[in-house]
């Protein structure tokens, strides 16, 4: 790693060590928490700084850990909990619908559940149907929930610190293909500092795109392409589903006319097409093409990985669908790379 560098998983790492410093009863448990790789690296020393009355590994029962995590918080514990696959999460629903999103608003306001938890998601190496979803679109549906899916390393451990202070249950969805994903330690956000869940990254004129997680990864990397064809595209970051600045989107949209939407799920009843109904609705005289959602066909995964090629946007996506609304032809970037990882810019595990 470059000097004066830093990764997605270390700022996670940091913002955890910064939440169990600053409040001396909370606790942190995970699936392989104590593992020598950490879950990714990101809670590498958690247990040695903290002891393993505080940072514990827990057994194989997603439902039942985390009804004993709710029920922590509910007593007043400030609980950081770790599943390191969203798709084995679905056992605990019933506690986190159920019980934690619930239990302020049943008692008028007077009771919290200061718990943050943790899902990874990601794709690649034949996952197949079961270890590759992402479900940000579910928990945004549940009120009482936050939920916040990081995408950039410089202000992923912000984002996590500001989750877990948070006396409220909150979803936090990484993925996998971003913990290793590289920043300069100066462009990183103070960790104590109120985040934006919502802001531009890239400013521009001709097109807006609307990202988050890894698909904002392929989305700088469209507006980089785009660039040489003389066309500006504006990106912005939507780093908290449930609390998005909608002022923001659609002062954008009304300035560039024209629209692409990104999901890292299957777009069918998504955050995307939720979005794109929220622009229709508050900029139609000024869109000069439909907006456009980006994210998955509305059937499973195959495990094959001769059935996948076409089955993730990436890059050339965007470059299809700008190409077309903007009356340019754009040839497609071609690789001989695997298609179900990253390119060759991008430096996350695999």
């Amino acid at each position: 790693m470059p000097n004066n560098s830093t990764s997605f998983a270390t700022q996670l790492q940091k913002a955890q060590h910064h939440a169990m410093q600053n409040d001396p009863g909370m606790i942190c448990m995970g699936l392989g928490i104590d593992d020598p790789k950490a879950i990714f690296g990101t809670t590498s020393g958690l247990q040695t700084a903290f002891g393993q009355s505080r940072v514990f590994d827990m057994p194989t029962a997603e439902n039942a850990m985390t009804g004993i995590g709710v029920g922590a918080a509910i007593a007043g514990t400030r609980v950081l909990m770790t599943h390191q696959r969203v798709d084995f999460f679905l056992l605990a629903m019933d506690q986190l619908v159920n019980n934690a999103a619930k239990w302020h608003y049943m008692f008028n306001g007077q009771m919290s559940v200061p718990l943050t938890i943790r899902l990874i998601v990601g794709r690649g190496w034949g996952q197949g149907p079961t270890h590759q979803q992402s479900l940000q679109s579910w928990f945004s549906h549940i009120p009482g929930l936050k939920v916040v899916v990081p995408g950039l390393t410089d202000n992923a451990g912000q984002l996590l610190y500001d989750a877990i202070m948070d006396n409220n249950p909150t979803i936090f969805l990484e993925h996998r293909w971003l913990h290793n994903q590289i920043a300069s330690e100066d462009e990183c956000q103070p960790l104590t500092e109120q985040p934006r869940h919502t802001r531009i990254l890239r400013e521009g004129e001709d097109y807006t795109i609307i990202s988050n997680s890894y698909m904002l990864s392929e989305a700088l990397q469209a507006q980089k392409y785009m660039q040489q064809f003389g066309i500006q595209c504006e990106v912005i970051e939507i780093a908290s589903p449930t609390n998005i600045d909608w002022h923001v989107l659609y002062q954008s949209v009304k300035k560039s006319r024209r629209c692409i939407v990104t999901d890292m799920g299957h777009t069918f009843c998504s955050l995307a097409s939720e979005i794109a109904n929220r622009i229709y609705s508050e900029c139609f005289q000024s869109l000069l093409c439909p907006v456009t959602t980006l994210g998955l066909p509305h059937y499973p995964e195959p495990t094959s990985y001769g059935l996948t090629p076409d089955y993730y946007p990436n890059i050339n996506s965007f470059i299809q669908t700008i190409s077309g609304n903007c009356g340019v032809d754009i040839a497609r970037i071609t690789t001989t790379q695997h298609h179900d990882i990253p390119g060759e810019w991008f430096k996350g595990p695999f």
